[in-house]
């Protein structure tokens, strides 16, 4: 809005130009998400439904009782700060509504006084993320640049929207498995949007750096980065009362939200690659879990014995095939294994894993932009 009015405000004062600069723009929009959350989330808190605790997960019954869902209060209070300073044409603002009814059904989930299935859930999240690409691909063929491969590829809609699908989906739900220790997938999350808008205004909406590095170069990176820097704000005054002893959670609502517009940062960036450069841990934390999830399935499926160790007899375990048997003996989400086995505390998770993804992030897009 600001940036539409910003020619007419000028006329009546000369610094109102000012409001037509993206960098402004993105500045203004990640402080004031940021102040409006810190100020205003506690105030939803008496509304918001109470977590249940998670029983086989160690410390879980700690989370029990403290507001959860807190995802669809943060986006509610950043959408007037949304649609103030990010200048978005009607396929953004499609992106934008996908990225909210992403948030809507991970609260409805959070409220439900049973869990939904995977299978329902999946779906959901499969269908929103397909209606996502669509936009994002503005229903044509699409431009992407790829590592190591120096000229740019021009993928087909048809191929294009499976392929986009898949890699939203993916982000959506390993961003989801992340988040099981207080500050953990807020914090890594955090690195990843603030990564991804630096990335979009300095280097794919600005013409001359894209083609210094022989990336194409999209005229839109920089508003889109003013979305995601805008909701990295809000993210921001969230996470100073998810702080460990956390005293709200954000739930399916944010972790879901969150997921999903770290894999819009990636496509709108040109290259799929970019989740892994950006959210390398979370990525591996959660997606690793979602990859053994989908593996004992299919071994049960061609006859196989997947019975956990705890639960089963010593001969059972004993018959097990080897590869069950190292499925089984590392604990995912990868935080839990560290939690529960290598006896990290809740602090040294966060710490440790900020500090390995810090370093991977600009190690992997030297590698991702130079190697090509």
């Amino acid at each position: 809005m600001l940036y539409w009015m910003s020619n007419l405000l000028s006329g009546l004062w000369g610094p109102f130009r000012l409001l037509g600069s993206h960098l402004i723009l993105l500045a203004v929009g990640t402080l004031l998400a940021g102040l409006v959350v810190h100020r205003y989330l506690p105030l939803t808190w008496g509304r918001l439904p109470q977590d249940k605790g998670k029983k086989l997960v160690k410390d879980g019954q700690r989370s029990a009782g403290k507001p959860t869902g807190a995802g669809l209060a943060i986006g509610l209070l950043i959408l007037p700060v949304i649609l103030l300073v990010t200048p978005l044409d009607a396929w953004g603002y499609g992106v934008l509504l996908c990225l909210y009814l992403c948030m809507a059904f991970g609260y409805l989930d959070d409220a439900s006084a049973t869990p939904w299935g995977e299978l329902r859930k999946g779906m959901i999240d499969l269908l929103v993320a397909l209606a996502a690409a669509f936009c994002l691909s503005q229903g044509r063929d699409v431009t992407i640049w790829l590592p190591v491969y120096k000229n740019a590829i021009i993928v087909p809609l048809a191929l294009y929207l499976p392929l986009a699908t898949a890699v939203l989906w993916f982000t959506t739900n390993a961003t989801n498995c992340s988040d099981g220790v207080d500050g953990l997938a807020g914090t890594l999350t955090l690195f990843s949007l603030f990564a991804m808008g630096a990335l979009l205004y300095g280097v794919i909406g600005y013409r001359p750096m894209a083609e210094y590095l022989l990336i194409p170069h999209n005229p839109d990176g920089a508003r889109w980065a003013i979305l995601i820097s805008t909701v990295a704000g809000g993210l921001a005054g969230y996470l100073w009362y998810n702080a460990e002893p956390s005293r709200v959670l954000m739930g399916d609502a944010g972790s879901r939200l969150l997921g999903l517009l770290v894999g819009v940062a990636a496509l709108t960036a040109g290259n799929p690659f970019l989740i892994i450069v950006v959210s390398p841990v979370v990525l591996v934390n959660g997606g690793t879990g979602l990859l053994k999830l989908i593996l004992l399935r299919l071994l049960k499926r061609i006859g196989f014995d997947t019975t956990p160790p705890h639960t089963a007899t010593p001969e059972q375990a004993a018959d097990q095939h080897v590869l069950v048997k190292m499925l089984h003996s590392v604990r995912f989400p990868l935080h839990d294994h560290c939690r529960r086995n290598l006896h990290w505390s809740n602090a040294q998770v966060l710490m440790r894993f900020a500090l390995i993804q810090s370093f991977l992030t600009p190690l992997l897009f030297v590698l991702l932009v130079k190697i090509r």
